[in-house]
């Protein structure tokens, strides 16, 4: 197999000191151009695209030059509408076009070389969008992303499948599909048979996700642990240190977009700087403020998540069963956090904010300019 990578390969972490040479998605290759033709003939490959777009920071401005209109923004209700927020939607949008573009370039590279039709080719995202409530939370805005797949000798195209699944399920789909047998510690799920088969699985009824510590953004360099499940109708959360900040300590709110800073997101600027507005004070407190223990959310009725219906008792019976199983799934999974062994996770070496003895380095703010509205 002929391996390769571009850009952001597997991270954060230190592949050296695993005895590693490269980094585990491949060694780095300038462009897809020449990875191909480096392949020997007749020889199968793997290629890593890890883009940078659409990563912060964003050009200011870039959405507008191209093209796009302030009006045509849907804003999220948990962002302030403002003129800075829909420009910084904008400049979003412009990089994720420059994604598709550049995975359009591999693909007629693909094409021109005879090779797309016998190609299996996976375009997703590993994080959510990059705003206040969304990536590096449990919300669909930080989890749901996209997913398209493409292999027309095995699988149909132009399918929409509404089934969950999950990143992890890729690892077991690739080796599949190379006629390996998936390693037994994978918890994910082959995707070969729901994408050949034509048929929606019932058992893909739900996903179970989480996070731990996404940057060095509290004292101690502790994580803000969460463990969720998400079904059709309901998201079901808990926060397991619910006394912890959960984007992150004052003032920076370091796990939203920027990590040093303020200014480097216009929408995290808007919320933080003018939090303490009437209008504002409601979206500060979902993006940045403590959270509850559990949270509830009823999809039917509120899609974007911002009514929290645990305590509500018409849900007490639905908490109570997404609760079960979760501390199933958490327990079948040998979750250390269902065996009172979760502080474990806020000890693990963590490259590039740690120092000599392993405890978190210090962060300093970033010099602020205040947003325009």
């Amino acid at each position: 197999l002929h391996v390769g990578l571009k850009g952001k390969g597997w991270g954060p972490g230190d592949f050296k000191q695993g005895g590693r040479e490269h980094n585990p998605a491949g060694p780095t290759y300038k462009d897809f151009a020449t990875f191909i033709k480096s392949v020997p003939p007749g020889k199968p490959f793997c290629f890593w695209f890890g883009s940078q777009d659409p990563h912060r920071p964003y050009e200011r401005g870039a959405g507008v030059k191209s093209g796009h209109r302030l009006e045509d923004v849907t804003v999220p209700p948990f962002l302030p509408d403002t003129k800075a927020v829909r420009r910084d939607i904008l400049d979003y949008y412009f990089e994720i076009e420059r994604f598709d573009r550049d995975v359009g370039e591999m693909l007629k590279l693909l094409e021109q070389t005879g090779q797309l039709d016998n190609t299996l080719v996976v375009v997703s995202s590993d994080n959510g969008f990059p705003f206040p409530r969304g990536k590096a939370t449990c919300y669909d805005a930080g989890t749901r992303m996209p997913l398209a797949i493409r292999w027309p000798p095995r699988v149909k195209g132009g399918r929409v499948v509404d089934d969950f699944v999950s990143l992890t399920d890729l690892s077991p789909t690739f080796l599949e599909a190379a006629a390996l047998k998936p390693l037994s510690e994978m918890t994910g799920r082959s995707l070969l048979p729901l994408l050949t088969s034509g048929k929606s699985d019932p058992a893909r009824d739900k996903v179970f996700f989480g996070r731990e510590r996404h940057a060095n953004v509290r004292a101690g360099n502790v994580g803000y642990p969460i463990r969720a499940m998400r079904t059709a109708q309901f998201l079901y959360l808990r926060n397991l240190e619910p006394d912890r900040w959960p984007a992150g300590d004052p003032p920076l709110y370091g796990d939203v977009d920027e990590h040093l800073s303020i200014d480097g997101s216009p929408s995290k600027q808007a919320v933080v700087e003018h939090g303490d507005k009437p209008d504002v004070k409601r979206l500060f407190d979902f993006a940045f403020g403590k959270r509850p223990a559990e949270e509830l959310y009823d999809l039917s009725r509120d899609p974007w998540q911002m009514n929290n219906v645990a305590t509500e008792s018409r849900y007490t019976e639905t908490k109570a069963k997404l609760h079960a199983e979760l501390d199933r799934y958490m327990i079948e999974t040998k979750d250390p956090r269902a065996s009172g062994k979760g502080a474990e996770f806020d000890r693990y070496y963590y490259v590039n904010y740690v120092t000599g003895n392993g405890a978190g380095k210090p962060v300093e703010a970033a010099p602020r300019n205040r947003a325009k509205p």
